[in-house]
């Protein structure tokens, strides 16, 4: 019953969180000059073109997660560095406005329902979550891409090499994350700030 409730709550924040995220990854490179996602069907807002069934059960579970990547040739970009990194940057930053746009609501407004102030301050949460997940520098999430555009030339390389990793960095990664518990630490912190009325624990 507790999972059911949990699920309930999650479940629309978690679907608008991730469909934005990958839309804007879409929307940006086609702007950019790659009609690659548009092309697959992903410059849309239909959830079920964006969403992974791995990394929205990971959200359920353990608050953090993914969307189906967004396919990119960065080729068809004028600058091809540059053009991944701002379409990388674009899914972050959509899930940062989201979620201080709504925590903006939620401290202006009074909200007496409690099952739909905590879907709002999960909305939050989960906006807050994906946003700092995938801006970690490893490969595949976004950070590394962002990363390498801010690299000298010369060390784009090597930095690059890492992706014949991601498997084993992304495992690692996860395994850390769920092991010491420091991005709910992070999260809990910066959603005290956003909503301080709030006295959600993570």
């Amino acid at each position: 019953m507790e999972f059911l409730i949990q699920i309930i709550i999650f479940l629309p924040a978690i679907i608008i969180a991730l469909t934005f995220h990958e839309y804007a990854h879409a929307w940006v490179a086609y702007k950019l000059g790659d009609p690659t996602a548009k092309a697959e069907g992903r410059l849309t807002f239909n959830p079920l073109a964006h969403l992974d069934p791995l990394g929205t059960m990971m959200l359920i579970l353990f608050r953090f997660g993914w969307g189906k990547p967004v396919p990119i040739n960065e080729y068809n970009f004028a600058d091809p560095v540059k053009g991944t990194a701002l379409s990388s940057l674009a899914g972050p930053m959509t899930n940062l406005i989201l979620a201080l746009g709504m925590s903006g609501i939620l401290n202006l407004f009074t909200i007496t329902n409690p099952l739909v102030s905590t879907m709002l301050i999960y909305f939050v949460l989960i906006n807050i979550l994906l946003m700092l997940f995938n801006l970690l520098p490893i490969p595949p999430l976004d950070g590394h891409k962002v990363v390498r555009a801010l690299l000298p030339e010369k060390l784009r390389y090597s930095w690059e090499s890492l992706e014949n990793y991601s498997p084993f960095l992304l495992i690692g990664t996860l395994f850390l994350i769920i092991y010491t518990g420091i991005l709910q630490t992070v999260i809990s912190f910066i959603l005290q700030i956003l909503i301080p009325q709030s006295q959600l624990y993570l």
